[in-house]
């Protein structure tokens, strides 16, 4: 605050103005009179100070004095309202008392001579009184009413300020619990989030942790996803896990992934940022709402924090503070275990090489000898159906050995492609009269629906292999048989487009979000969870993509798109 200068203006003494000396005389005696200091006092004493006083007006928030100066005058409050306070050595403010008119204040530093030692301020408009330390030594001398008055207002106030003072340590105690109980949260939620490497688990756990330290009652915790600049998160859904998916900057949780703001909703009805209608299909009341971007330890937003309904009120400044302290930790929690996750992928690819590797080097003779046994045989035999059975065995044998060899690659990170043009019906007509008699061994109808039999540019190889794995997995999607559906066709901008439908048992979401990652498999007793990794990167390879649509209990269709040329 700016220490108040007074001007000759608003500085007044009785004797500067000798036209209203009556007056004032008359006005400054009423004041005294009502000073606690002058009860009682013999009012020839009180008339004989009159003289000797200095009337300073001060604004709201003007400095009397400072700390640490030298006092020189006892202050009389004439009209108005004082506070004393203390400015710690952190800059923290404590509030020593509030004076009021009629009351008065700096006399301990007449008495005792030493610096004042604390702030005074106008906390309004005032007008006070001031009596220099040599009168007020003079005072206390040949007034000993005057001296019984000081030394009972100053063991009031020793009362009141020892009062205040253990209120203050009772109110820095229940500060400094507080603080320490939010940090001990924090802690426990630091070691729960640091428990696992399993991005799902953790999910669920640094949540839970959130929700639980601000008392919400429930949230939702979202991922960025930077490839498709949306934001992702599993939740709870009767008995499975659903997967949500927010474009950034659509809705609440969208808005603060792209901003970072906090948005703190106290009544979530009056803001016309939420929707209600969400409220409508779930069935729940939402009171107030918390919503915070999660950030990893340079600030970037990594994720985004949603919580509903404060129990017993709304969501605080505290809570918003907490939840900032512990997304640094969750973030860094997040991209540990996506680095653990990496790790044990990139280890068990360098194994599965390792293995794929020995296989090849094992099986290489004894097939090779096995597929020239089965070609003499298929070249010399007069029989019919000896011819086909060697002809099966042939193609079993290289399927087993470019499987080997494609797990191998994979492992490797190998893509080296062998492109050329081929008549797109007879690549699709040679695998699926291939595999369409063991759909038949398993009760599965194939059905073709083939509208485009063009040229087109592949590796006919890996096509080869990708259309035989997706029918093999449509089959052991159908235990007990069904009907699938191959189809393709020209789309509108010039592509190949090719579709797998099956009629088994579908896949879940959380499921089907995953069906790409290598060594995540469903339902199979069998394989090495690489396969639709291994068809996923042999069409990222010839430039195309493939998607999936399932429905548990109604089937999966895997869509493929690819450039003709």
């Amino acid at each position: 605050m700016k220490k108040h200068i007074v001007s000759t203006k608003r500085r007044r003494s009785v004797q500067a103005r000798p036209a209203r000396k009556k007056p004032l005389i008359d006005h400054i005696l009423e004041a005294l009179r009502n000073n606690v200091l002058f009860t009682n006092v013999n009012p020839k004493s009180v008339r004989l100070i009159v003289p000797k006083l200095t009337i300073r007006d001060y604004k709201a928030g003007d400095v009397i004095f400072d700390e640490a100066t030298r006092g020189h005058e006892l202050y009389l409050i004439a009209s108005g309202k004082v506070r004393i306070k203390k400015i710690t050595q952190y800059g923290a403010e404590s509030l020593l008392s509030i004076l009021h008119a009629n009351d008065f204040f700096g006399e301990l530093a007449i008495i005792d001579g030493l610096p004042l030692g604390a702030r005074a301020e106008a906390m309004e408009d005032s007008t006070i009184m001031s009596m220099h330390s040599s009168d007020f030594r003079a005072l206390l001398g040949e007034s000993p009413t005057f001296t019984a008055n000081v030394a009972k207002d100053l063991a009031i106030r020793l009362r009141t300020m020892d009062q205040t003072f253990v209120l203050e340590l009772e109110r820095y105690a229940r500060v400094a619990k507080n603080e320490l109980d939010k940090l001990n949260l924090l802690i426990e939620a630091s070691k729960i989030v640091n428990s696992t490497i399993h991005i799902d688990k953790l999910l669920g756990l640094i949540l839970e942790a959130a929700v639980r330290s601000i008392k919400a009652d429930r949230g939702t915790l979202y991922l960025v996803d930077s490839k498709t600049n949306e934001l992702w998160s599993m939740i709870a859904q009767g008995q499975n896990m659903v997967e949500i998916r927010l474009p950034i900057g659509k809705g609440l949780a969208g808005y603060v992934g792209k901003t970072g703001e906090t948005v703190n909703i106290t009544d979530a009805y009056k803001d016309p940022r939420f929707n209600p209608e969400i409220d409508k299909k779930s069935g729940y009341k939402t009171r107030n709402v918390l919503c915070m971007a999660m950030r990893d330890k340079e600030r970037k937003i990594v994720g985004v924090f949603q919580f509903l309904n404060k129990k017993n009120g709304s969501f605080t400044s505290d809570d918003e503070g907490f939840i900032d302290a512990l997304s640094v930790h969750a973030a860094i929690a997040v991209e540990n275990a996506r680095l653990a996750q990496e790790m044990v992928k990139s280890e068990s690819l360098s194994a599965v090489g390792r293995m794929a590797s020995t296989i090849i080097h094992d099986i290489k003779n004894p097939m090779g000898t096995l597929r020239l046994y089965a070609q003499m045989i298929k070249k010399k035999s007069g029989n019919e159906e000896s011819s086909k059975l060697a002809e099966e065995i042939i193609r079993q044998v290289d399927r087993f050995v470019n499987m080997t060899q494609e797990i191998l690659d994979f492992s490797r990170g190998v893509s080296e492609m062998n492109v050329e043009t081929a008549q797109f019906e007879e690549v699709m007509e040679s695998v699926l009269k291939f595999i369409e008699n063991d759909l038949v061994k398993r009760n599965v109808t194939l059905e073709r629906k083939l509208d485009y039999a063009g040229p087109c540019r592949m590796d006919v190889e890996k096509m080869v292999r990708v259309f035989y794995n997706l029918a093999s997995n449509a089959a052991d999607a159908m235990p007990n048989g069904g009907t699938l559906t191959v189809q393709a066709g020209k789309t509108d901008d010039g592509k190949l487009r090719i579709s797998f439908t099956d009629t088994g048992t579908g896949m879940p979401e959380e499921v089907r979000s995953k069906i790409f990652e290598a060594f995540f498999t469903h339902g199979k007793k069998h394989g090495t969870g690489l396969g639709l990794s291994i068809v996923k990167k042999i069409i990222d390879d010839h430039k195309g993509n493939i998607g999936v649509e399932s429905e548990v209990g109604k089937g999966t269709t895997f869509r493929i798109t690819l450039p003709l040329t």
